[in-house]
């Protein structure tokens, strides 16, 4: 799952009032320089998150999140198709698809990967995007506890928007840094909030156990009448 912090979404508070390029928009065009009185910023950090919340790559992006750089990132982090999750959740799926079909790349990533735009951005996609709703839909069909069809949310989409809400509390500080500080601590607070996350699932995981422990204790302490 991948995405842009500082979006200007409306659930988040005191949302940024520059213009937002929408996500499923064609990439912009280069923007000719007016001034050199302030620095040149990048244009976005994305992260690649699992659903528990773990976080597994991050990258800048100099000028654009274009279907390119976003395919260019992927292959970074995942080298060989065997490493690709099943599903890779991106606000604009549809785009980075058509792309992938123009260079040739589609029968490959088929075979290991399906894209998906996340829920939430996936009711603003256009209806009559074909491609959009036939192989980008973050619903899937599944079987319910009564052997009866339905269909259900693929996973957890939102992992990375709670990343990005727990990140924006460092923007101005990171706004200030150098690009090396920047590298490292933005490192160092992604590794550590993955540290985090799996210090709790380890917590889960052990509460789990025990709980399994003490039922088989309880049902095996049991006593047994009968006749000899």
């Amino acid at each position: 799952m991948l995405r842009q912090p500082g979006e200007n979404l409306p659930w988040l508070p005191n949302p940024i009032q520059h213009c937002q390029h929408p996500h499923d928009g064609p990439p912009l065009a280069d923007q000719t320089v007016k001034n050199y009185f302030s620095p040149n910023r990048f244009y976005c950090v994305e992260t690649i998150c699992a659903p528990c919340g773990t976080v597994i790559g991050w990258g800048k992006f100099a000028r654009s999140e274009s279907p390119t750089n976003i395919v260019a990132f992927l292959n970074s982090i995942y080298s060989s198709g065997v490493s690709r999750p099943a599903y890779i959740c991106i606000d604009k799926a549809c785009i980075v698809l058509r792309h992938i079909q123009a260079t040739g790349q589609l029968q490959d990533w088929f075979n290991t990967s399906c894209l998906l735009v996340d829920s939430y951005h996936y009711t603003t996609h256009k209806a009559t995007d074909e491609l959009c709703c036939t192989w980008c839909n973050p619903v899937i069909p599944a079987v319910d506890k009564f052997g009866n069809d339905c269909f259900q949310r693929t996973f957890n989409t939102q992992a990375c928007e709670q990343l990005n809400s727990w990140l924006g509390g460092f923007e101005l500080i990171l706004k200030c840094m150098t690009p090396a500080n920047f590298d490292w601590f933005l490192h160092s607070m992604l590794f550590y909030h993955s540290s985090f996350v799996l210090k709790k699932q380890g917590i889960k995981q052990r509460r789990a156990e025990n709980r399994e422990i003490d039922d088989e204790s309880e049902h095996d302490g049991g006593v047994e009448f009968g006749e000899e």
